[in-house]
């Protein structure tokens, strides 16, 4: 396959966040870079997983989020597997245990920055998942403890964006801490996670992705940004608190897509 012909991919996950809480900053413009980019908002879609590993084990094995509406799934990529369902014509049919090693058998840079516990490789089920690319990063700058976290995340992509390989596409994943708990900091005041303090976080967030979105652009190659979350969590709804359980607010994430052409 000609690389000249593979589009850059941005994968972002907005780590636990609710797709009720991200429609209510975008109808608040408190996420003015995100509405920008999505004026039509979030498409509502669920999540094959209720916790970070489960969702993104799916994820990187083909299996994104899942359409509200019956009918066929339009998956941007499948992994060749004896009993693999039929797929649309756009879908890229991949060879290997994941995508990210599918990508990276079609000459993909695969590039991880890391977010939450589960990509953070001081451990070994932390490294499972950074282990699958070609370079990853993780620090504890990037974790669920640093209210900067997405600054230094971006920071961190944009310096692997200069130095990559502009003749080959590139593969970004990057894990947004910013949007788990704990979010009471993004609000003066708080005492207790809620959907304001996600929100918060999440138009924290926002701030700092322009400049990742100027790096990826500026390889002038055509690209897409797929943009999800992995799953919701509660704040106290119906007694729970937290994820991995199997609740609608869980299993209802925000999903888009945006597509570039090459900048002149």
């Amino acid at each position: 396959m000609p690389t000249a012909n593979l589009q850059d991919i941005l994968m972002i996950t907005f780590d636990a966040l609710r797709y009720d809480v991200a429609v209510q900053a975008w109808e608040r413009w408190q996420t003015p870079y995100l509405r920008g980019l999505i004026p039509a908002g979030w498409e509502q879609r669920h999540s094959p997983g209720n916790f970070t590993f489960a969702a993104h084990a799916a994820y990187f094995a083909g299996f994104w989020p899942t359409p509200l509406q019956p009918g066929k799934d339009r998956r941007p990529f499948t992994l060749q597997f004896p009993g693999m369902r039929p797929t649309l014509a756009e879908t890229m049919v991949l060879h290997g245990p994941h995508i990210i090693e599918g990508l990276r058998r079609v000459d993909y840079q695969t590039i991880c920055i890391g977010g939450v516990g589960f990509f953070n490789p001081s451990t070994p089920l932390g490294s499972l998942f950074p282990s699958y690319f070609e370079q990853s990063y993780w620090q504890p700058e990037f974790s669920v403890t640093n209210y900067s976290s997405t600054a230094a995340q971006v920071r961190m992509a944009c310096q692997t964006l200069e130095s990559a390989d502009r003749e080959r596409p590139v593969m970004l994943f990057l894990n947004v801490s910013a949007t788990h708990a704990p979010t009471v900091d993004y609000v003066a005041g708080a005492k207790a996670e809620s959907c304001d303090t996600q929100a918060a976080a999440l138009a924290y967030v926002d701030r700092c992705l322009p400049a990742l979105f100027a790096a990826i652009q500026k390889r002038k190659r055509v690209g897409v940004a797929y943009l999800m979350s992995d799953h919701g969590t509660l704040f106290g709804e119906d007694g729970w608190v937290g994820h991995r359980v199997s609740h609608p607010l869980v299993w209802n994430i925000p999903y888009t897509e945006y597509h570039w052409e090459p900048q002149s």
